[in-house]
């Protein structure tokens, strides 16, 4: 049995099938998702969800499905699988599934009468295509595959509805057919590897149900325009039918198939899946190179981009591929600050922590290349301009009242603006208010400058040096008299004046994982304890003490009420990489039995929720339902990370 399978029982047990999603991705920032047995049950799942640089490069979905049927010796088969308003599932084409595997391709076998057949799709990695193939494995004396492709040209964040200015002309290509539903679209190019025949017959197709939208407290209700159908009659035993937005000729899709075939990992096994994850989250598009931060929802975030770099590219040797991210995100650096969410003119630069993590990356970066010299790069020199450009932006003042205090410390915020990782927002207001000075943020800039120091003095820029040595020498005595609490035994969350807020929350184990940190190894030892015993679960670690009034065990409901959870009990699986930082920092080779447990923990997960891949967190309360984004970045990233530092520390026994 193969790593992912599943066999027909679980694709026609209809609620088993639509709470498992798929997710395909092109490099450029393609992607297609849906759920297990094809049901789309999301306004984000859609067979062609593409960016469109000439409006504004975000992703809109384009192609929602194929809509295929199959005539088999003049008996058709419906293969699709929709619901439409009320829960009326129609038609029901996952009763013909017999099997679905996941190791080169996903791969559906289907039985239909008394014919085999399978379907299997992959997108080309460096353009926007998809290609899907069909293969008889029974003979035949005439076939078809007939598709009736549902429409959309929509933000993918948006639902569409019929209209009258959707252009439902149509342009014949070579074995083919494009369409372009509004100005400023690339169009969708269909195309069969075999001459087709076209029957233009435009019709709306009304009320599709969403309810996982519905059940999240949106609109989830969307029309789709099926054009008219596209018959490719079956001549030998293969059809290969492909969707990009420009035309190619039908000859080389085949070929074309075969060569991206050859590039792809397989997902046999457990450490496969999380390498294949890990390469979805890398888009080079534009001359740039980004990190999504999740799918299918989330764009390119700062933060989540430089907390996750580590896990997806050094933890898998490509120091090449976090230098040349990093290089991006210091393109678009403004005031010290990187942008949280947007791109260009729409970007926010309204995260105090983004340019902190960049230091911690660039740490890892550095020490990752004192044992791999496949490349040289001298940081001081090359960066040594952006670290000292943030380090003045924090200590004169930036955006949103970032700024140093007298005594060193960073404070940052105010009213009804959330700067930290902890940024959920209910009617304007922060969920977890946390403007003043903020645990995590002081280690992190303590470290930051720690080893900015560290590179100039190797650099023998010593006026730089000089210049925070005082910071350096005085700073964990302003720390530990600000944050510490001998009568609690752990530091408080966030200082605002006189007041000090001690809920117990993971962002002071942050402190614990830092080469830098401004606590005593006595200090690190209790914080690591209290979060062993009220915050670590078998799916990474809660935000907030289940011991606390605020705590809620659940992520569900509408968005006020998912994001009343998000950071008050929710389990975050990045929140491992730090910890395993500091459990190793503290505990040494005596923490290894804990990590490995914790990492062999997620591959019983690669069969749910998304598969093959590591949701963005788990429920606080057993057993831990995986929720939120079905990819995330930084959690893929914690769990490669987590298997990086146990080969390491295997190396060195």
């Amino acid at each position: 049995m193969n790593y992912i399978e599943f066999d027909k029982e679980k694709l026609v047990n209809i609620p088993y099938a639509k709470s498992r999603e798929l997710l395909r991705c092109s490099r450029t920032g393609a992607f297609a998702t849906t759920t297990l047995l094809g049901l789309n049950t999301r306004k984000y799942h859609g067979l062609f969800i593409v960016p469109q640089d000439a409006i504004d490069g975000e992703r809109y979905m384009l192609v929602s499905t194929l809509n295929e049927n199959i005539v088999v010796n003049d008996m058709e088969f419906h293969l699709g699988i929709h619901q439409y308003r009320g829960g009326i599932i129609d038609p029901k084409g996952n009763k013909y599934l017999q099997k679905f595997v996941a190791d080169n391709l996903p791969v559906y076998y289907y039985r239909v009468g008394k014919f085999n057949f399978t379907k299997e799709f992959l997108f080309v990695q460096h353009t926007d295509r998809i290609i899907v193939k069909y293969t008889i494995l029974d003979d035949f004396e005439t076939a078809s595959i007939q598709f009736q492709p549902l429409l959309g040209f929509r933000k993918m964040h948006d639902l569409t509805h019929e209209n009258n200015a959707a252009n439902t002309s149509y342009q014949l290509l070579e074995n083919g057919v494009s369409h372009c539903l509004y100005d400023g679209f690339t169009p969708v190019c269909m195309q069969a590897s075999t001459p087709v025949t076209y029957e233009h017959a435009p019709v709306w197709y009304h009320d599709f149900e969403y309810e996982e939208e519905i059940r999240r407290g949106y609109d989830g209700y969307e029309d789709l325009l099926n054009v008219g159908k596209i018959n490719v009659p079956v001549h030998g035993k293969e059809v290969y039918f492909t969707i990009g937005i420009e035309p190619m000729n039908p000859a080389d899709i085949k070929p074309l198939y075969e060569k991206e075939l050859k590039k792809h990992t397989t997902r046999s096994t457990y450490f496969n899946c999380l390498q294949n994850a890990a390469d979805q989250f890398i888009v080079r598009r534009n001359g740039k190179t980004v990190v999504i931060a999740g799918y299918p929802w989330f764009g390119r975030w700062g933060r989540d981009t430089f907390i996750a770099l580590p896990g997806l590219t050094l933890a898998v040797g490509r120091p090449d591929l976090c230098k040349e991210i990093m290089d991006t995100m210091l393109t678009e650096m403004r005031d010290g600050l990187f942008p949280n969410i947007g791109l260009g003119s729409a970007a926010a630069y309204n995260s105090v922590d983004a340019p902190l993590w960049f230091f911690r990356t660039l740490q890892q970066f550095s020490d990752f290349l004192k044992t791999d010299k496949k490349i040289q790069v001298d940081i001081w020199k090359e960066y040594g301009e952006a670290m000292k450009s943030i380090i003045n932006a924090y200590k004169n003042g930036s955006l949103y009242n970032i700024r140093m205090l007298d005594n060193g410390l960073i404070y940052a915020g105010g009213n009804d603006v959330a700067l930290t990782w902890m940024d959920a927002i209910v009617d304007g207001k922060p969920v977890t208010p946390r403007t003043g000075c903020q645990v995590e943020i002081n280690g992190l800039w303590y470290n930051a400058v720690c080893f900015a120091v560290e590179m100039a003095k190797k650099a023998g820029d010593n006026a730089f040096a000089d210049e925070w040595a005082p910071f350096v020498k005085s700073f964990p005595d302003t720390f530990k008299s600000t944050f510490w609490s001998k009568e609690k035994g752990y530091l408080a969350d966030y200082v605002d004046g006189e007041y000090k807020n001690f809920q117990v929350r993971p962002n002071m184990m942050i402190v614990t994982s830092l080469p830098y940190t401004p606590i005593s190894e006595k200090i690190r030892q209790l914080i690591l304890k209290r979060t062993c015993e009220e915050l670590l679960t078998d799916k990474g670690i809660r935000t907030l003490s289940p011991n606390d009034p605020q705590y809620k065990g659940y992520y569900r409901g509408n968005q006020a009420e998912r994001d009343a959870a998000y950071h008050q009990g929710s389990v975050w699986v990045w929140l491992l990489a730090p910890f395993a930082d500091g459990m190793l920092t503290v505990y040494g080779k005596a923490a290894l039995p804990l990590l490995e447990k914790l990492f062999y923990n997620f591959d019983g997960c690669m069969k749910e929720y998304g598969i093959s891949t590591v949701a963005e967190l788990c429920d606080g309360d057993p057993p831990h339902r995986p929720n939120g984004c079905i990819s995330q970045a930084w959690s893929v990233s914690a769990v490669l990370y987590l298997k990086w530092l146990l080969e390491k520390n295997a190396r060195t026994k």
